[in-house]
């Protein structure tokens, strides 16, 4: 061996030697990092089971476990935590373009929350496009368009932003900041309302387009709210105003509806609404509108020989459409009008009054004590602005003056007429006036406030304001304690579904011992204290 192989072994020895005691020192310093990270991990855990007293909540959890003896002893735990995690919070808001009940598109509200750890799809909500927080003149399909592509850009984009993080069951909070970005949104441009001519009335305050995305969020996060709480959507409500008591409202039932679409010669009269007698169930109210219906069904058929006064059903509706159009029903089957009563042709009021008064006579019940009547005028569509006057019966227009004193005939000879409803235009200030002060001691008046601005103020004489109809309307009327509600007739699936979730929770409300009942009917609708005092008298000499 030469001395140059022997340095170049010692050199490779050397080498290997520094390579190995090189690994030694890392793997030391891992080892040591490693043992450095293990006991930072334990310091944290410690650190939180301390802060969260994990230790002595599960001691209590098992502990709580051995007392109860659980079936599923795991779903025990799982639940016992549960109740102690963090609350939901809204991760973003999702829009889709759906379509309402009459075909048009309309916008639909998604919300997606984190809850346990886990993002999770809630509650949705929809609200028309024609429908919010001013309402809509009738649109044209481009209008309707972009409304409802404005509304789903809302919904996905500021919105979502804004309430990322928000607690669903803090609706104040959340309701408070979504008036914040309406604002903001009403700082743009806002949508035309067209000014009809002379005689002046009031615009409709201008929507911005795409503003029924707030209202549609809005109805979304209740809706999230009440699945979180695990509690119905109207004790949801309620509890947001720490309303202890729950009173079912009173259900203002259609029966016909006479007005601008029917055929006959009287628009006047949108609904004829029935306002059941106090202290009855709602399936009581029901099942007597149901016999009245039936009734008046029967005595108005096509078949009807009552002059001046017919059913519309898909038989004469095709008579007035060309020879190339049909509706594709059964001869003989009633159109129901938009609120889901019978669509009934009628010349005069008194017609539509005394039917079902006849109706009435026939099942034996007394109009005016176990039925009442609330007439639906809806007076506001019927100015003919060209002229001053009301188009209240074809052919026979209607000044303010001259409407009034039809409305106090018809209230002197119909006392059951406990309520009208927009009865004239809210401009004609003198004329409510003096309706109020010749008809305001039987009759309530109610003044469909919907689409006006905030400052306006309600005519004179006006009792009570009705609420814009929306999707829902059964839970939310129970739970926002409202006095009555107005759900349209007994036709259709729509119609029906409503009343009988009224019913349901009429019986939940009792079977839990928390219903209270109505004794009389409650404000703003009123009846003649003289008659209730000799129906009182009546009640006693029959006992």
């Amino acid at each position: 061996m030469t001395s140059n192989e022997g340095d170049t072994r010692t050199s490779s020895w050397k080498e290997e030697t520094k390579e190995q005691e090189e690994e030694q020192e890392e793997k030391e310093q891992e080892e040591e990092k490693e043992e450095q990270d293990s006991s930072e991990r334990k310091n944290r855990a410690c650190e939180l089971y301390r802060r969260l007293r994990v230790t002595q909540e599960m001691e209590r959890a098992l502990n709580d476990a051995v007392y109860d003896q659980p079936d599923d002893l795991y779903g025990y735990l799982a639940t016992f935590f549960m109740e102690r995690s963090a609350p939901a919070r809204i991760s973003r808001l999702g829009g889709l373009e759906v379509y309402d009940s009459e075909g048009q598109p309309s916008v639909r509200a998604q919300v997606m929350c984190t809850v346990h750890n886990q993002l999770k799809p809630m509650a949705s909500a929809g609200i028309p496009a024609s429908v919010g927080g001013g309402g809509l003149s009738p649109d044209t399909g481009e209008r309707r368009a972009h409304h409802v592509s404005t509304a789903l850009g809302w919904i996905s984009g500021p919105l979502s932003d804004l309430l990322k993080g928000r607690d669903p069951c803090d609706q104040t909070g959340v309701d408070h900041i979504l008036g914040k970005g309406k604002k903001a949104g009403e700082r743009g441009k806002r949508g035309t309302s067209a000014l009809k001519p002379l005689p002046p009335g009031v615009p409709p305050e201008p929507e911005v387009p795409g503003s029924t995305a707030v209202g549609a969020v809005s109805l979304a996060v209740v809706k999230s709210g009440a699945l979180i709480r695990d509690v119905p959507l109207y004790k949801h409500i309620a509890a947001l105003s720490h309303q202890s008591e729950f009173r079912v409202p009173v259900p203002m039932v259609t029966l016909l509806s006479c007005g601008k679409s029917s055929l006959g010669k009287l628009n006047l009269l949108e609904e004829v609404m029935l306002v059941p007698r106090p202290g009855q169930r709602i399936r009581q109210v029901v099942s007597t509108a149901l016999q009245i219906h039936q009734e008046l069904t029967r005595m108005i058929g096509c078949t009807s020989t009552k002059p001046g006064v017919r059913v519309i059903s898909h038989a004469n509706l095709e008579e007035t459409l060309p020879s190339s159009l049909t509706i594709g029903q059964p001869t003989g089957a009633a159109v129901p009008s938009q609120a889901g009563a019978a669509l009934v042709a009628c010349d005069r009021p008194e017609q539509a009054l005394d039917l079902v008064a006849e109706a009435c006579r026939g099942l034996g019940l007394t109009l005016g004590k176990e039925v009442r009547l609330a007439l639906n005028c809806a007076a506001h569509q019927l100015m003919d602005y060209s002229r001053g006057k009301y188009e209240a019966m074809a052919g026979s227009p209607k000044s303010p003056d001259e409407l009034v004193d039809m409305y106090q005939a018809l209230v002197l000879r119909y006392p059951a007429v406990v309520a009208l409803i927009q009865p004239l235009r809210t401009e004609d200030v003198d004329q409510w006036e003096r309706l109020n002060s010749v008809i305001g001691a039987s009759c309530s008046l109610l003044c469909d406030m919907s689409g006006q601005p905030p400052s306006q103020a309600p005519p004179p004489g006006v009792k009570g304001h009705v609420l814009q109809q929306v999707n829902g309307t059964t839970n939310d009327a129970v739970g926002l304690g409202v006095a009555y509600v107005s759900l349209g007739g007994l036709q259709g699936t729509q119609q029906l579904a409503k009343y009988n979730r009224l019913i349901a929770i009429e019986e939940e409300l009792a079977q839990q011992g928390i219903l209270v009942s109505r004794e009389k009917l409650p404000p703003p609708l009123c009846a003649d204290d003289a008659s209730l005092a000799e129906e009182e008298k009546e009640e006693e000499k029959e006992a």
